[in-house]
């Protein structure tokens, strides 16, 4: 990708601040005027904020400071102070999973945990330990200058060190380096328990200045500090940037009452450098001059600094994604015109690493490349690299909320009667089955969350209000924003697939969300050479330009697949396959899941053999115990035990 491109493209995802309004000489003077008369509000020290010194650590806190020269080696710290009784089971193990990942290593290999005394952390064990603490605290540790300290492990001991001095205990403690970023950071979990098994309270002003002052003066001591041409060359940096840098705190700091005047910067020693930021600041319409020499910030720069320097990341982290591709990036952005993305996952990643909040790159239908938030505590482990994923907007109601609720009579859906509708439609190459089975998979995660009622076997009572209903338990569960995974198989997989594949769902559907270009081009191909395979199958034949598939299409393919698998297993096991028969009941032992290309499926086995029963996430809790289910077409009901219980659909 040229220069050029490259620049456009972050032109197109800047955040665009609105023009400043029309401001008149009255403003203007009423500014001037409150300036004149207005003083400024002095700002509370860390150490003077209410319960700041609460917990171990504050006279370090005040005093580290003191002994750090301005001239100090910088390094950010971002905390997170995390509730163990509040969080996930296994959030303590995911986070280290996250930070473990392949790819974070200097060589691009899966990161590897260390503590204070070892090189290759047990984090079942460390997870173990902390298993009954009340809170955990998570840090990332980013020197400026990693690159030069190159022995991150040995820095972070010795920082770790510097804690246990400053905090008098010694503390429990894994940590991962991270290279596969611009700035090389270390990952760190540090148990809530002191060394006499009570709680860890750290001051906060601790958390919030000393624990940086110890990291800024142990990377001051190893490189020395900071040359002035060193620190002139970064500020010289951030003059262009387009993100909050340095020199805007400082002109935020230096404001009063809201404006800013260059005669208060005449004796600083950056006085031109702030200058020539508050010209850049002013071409982003941030800044604007009321008069010679007098300057108005918008009071949402520094949000919109933020933005704009996140926008930047996403950008690189797009390019990176589709290497030489030629795409349109963009960003999607939920509540925004209830668009929908479907397409290939090319990329992923953290968001947030702190919060373990994920992203997708996504190489859409729509010949764009996407980049994708994913909800919080969503498991990037869930969404496999050429897997296709449709995310879309819970700002507007589902389609199939909408089209329950205009089946329903009398605020009862049927699915008897939806059939017959189905059929009076009459709509070429549709699956009729399969789209009642869509409706009866989400009325019953619905009767889950109390809004519908399961009356009979068919049979829903639903509100009038539905689609609307549907949409708030969506955004309490997901967030504002779905991200479903369609089908694990990437798209040359599905080609020749046995079973019921999302190219037979387009196939059925018309894919009329392709376009002429990029993935949708390939999709295209790969729908026509999977036409091709349906009729070597006797399952389709070519009309002409067109292609007229068998009826029960999917039903068939998934029925074949199955036959096949069971086969593969009765000969590996020795077990008798027991097809499932829809409507009765089937019992056995949770023993694993199998991915096929029709779906996940539960592999339940007794003395007398074995079924393959549709998976559900559920389930994964009950690995190895007994369970039962009853199938109804597509759509399962799970029982959990061997006793009555919750219907689990």
């Amino acid at each position: 990708m040229s220069k050029g491109s490259r620049h456009d493209d972050e032109l197109r995802f800047r955040p665009q601040a609105g023009k400043p309004q029309q401001r008149g000489q009255a403003f203007v003077n009423q500014v001037l005027h409150q300036a004149n008369k207005a003083g400024i509000g002095k700002q509370r020290k860390a150490g003077r904020q209410p319960g700041a010194r609460l917990g171990r650590g504050h006279v370090a806190a005040r005093f580290s400071a003191q002994k750090l020269p301005s001239n100090a080696r910088r390094v950010a710290i971002k905390t997170r102070l995390v509730n163990l009784r509040q969080a996930a089971k296994r959030s303590t193990l995911s986070h280290l999973r996250y930070i473990e990942r392949d790819g974070v290593s200097r060589e691009g290999d899966p990161g590897q945990a260390y503590g204070p005394l070892t090189d290759q952390a047990d984090l079942h064990a460390f997870e173990e330990r902390g298993r009954d603490d009340r809170h955990q605290f998570r840090f990332i540790v980013s020197p400026e200058d990693a690159e030069q300290l190159d022995d991150l492990r040995t820095y972070t001991r010795h920082l770790m060190s510097r804690m246990e001095a400053d905090l008098g205990t010694r503390l429990d403690w894994v940590a991962v380096d991270h290279w596969n970023t611009d700035n090389p950071h270390t990952h760190i979990v540090l148990r809530g328990k002191d060394d006499t098994g009570k709680d860890l309270v750290i001051a906060r002003d601790y958390i919030a200045e000393g624990m940086r002052n110890r990291a800024s003066e142990l990377a001051t001591e190893w490189l020395g500090p900071r040359t002035e041409l060193e620190i002139q060359q970064s500020l010289q940096h951030e003059v262009q940037q387009e993100r909050f840098t340095t020199l805007d705190r400082t002109l935020l700091r230096e404001r009063k009452a809201g404006v800013l005047s260059l005669k208060l910067l005449a004796n600083h020693p950056r006085r031109q450098l702030l200058i020539g930021r508050l010209q850049q600041l002013q071409k982003l319409e941030l800044a604007h001059e009321v008069r010679p020499g007098q300057w108005i910030l918008r009071d949402d720069a520094e949000a919109t600094l933020r933005a704009m320097g996140e926008r930047s990341d996403i950008v690189r982290t797009m390019q990176r994604a589709m290497g030489g591709t030629q795409r349109e990036l963009a960003v999607f952005e939920p509540g925004k015109d209830g668009s929908v993305v479907i397409g290939r996952i090319v990329a992923k990643g953290l968001a947030d690493e702190l919060n373990d909040r994920g992203y997708l790159v996504v190489d859409g239908l729509d010949g764009k490349a996407h980049y994708l938030r994913l909800p919080s505590c969503t498991n990037l482990a869930d969404y496999p690299i050429g897997g296709l994923v449709e995310t879309r907007s819970l700002s507007e109601p589902r389609a199939v909320d909408r089209s329950i609720a205009a089946l329903a009579v009398e605020g009862l859906y049927r699915t008897d009667h939806h059939a017959a509708f189905a059929r009076s439609q009459a709509v070429e190459g549709q699956d009729r089955e399969a789209l009642v089975e869509r409706h009866v998979r989400r009325l019953e995660a619905l009767r889950r969350a109390g809004i519908v009622e399961r009356l009979a076997e068919g049979v829903w009572r639903v509100p009038t209000d539905l689609p609307e209903q549907g949409r708030q338990h969506d955004a309490r569960r997901l967030g504002d924003v779905s991200v479903e995974l369609r089908t694990p198989l990437p798209l040359e997989q599905q080609v020749r697939a046995v079973g019921a594949t999302w190219l037979d769902q387009q196939l059925i559907g018309g894919n009329r969300e392709l376009v002429d270009k990029g993935f949708g081009k390939e999709v295209r191909e790969a729908l026509r050479q999977r036409a091709d395979y349906l009729v070597e199958q006797g399952l389709a034949q070519h009309k002409g330009q067109r292609v007229l598939l068998a009826r029960n299409l999917l039903a068939t393919l998934r029925g074949r697949e199955l036959n096949a698998a069971a086969r593969e297993i009765s000969a590996q096991t020795g077990m008798n396959y027991r097809p499932v028969v829809e409507g009765q009941r089937v019992s056995g032992i949770y023993r694993r899941s199998i991915q096929l290309a029709s779906g996940r499926y539960a592999l339940l086995a007794d003395d007398i053999g074995f079924s393959l029963v549709p998976w559900k996430p559920v389930i994964e809790k009950n690995l190895g115990q007994s369970v039962s289910a009853v199938i109804q077409g597509n759509s399962v009901s799970w029982q959990l035990g061997r006793q009555r219980g919750p219907s689990i659909g």
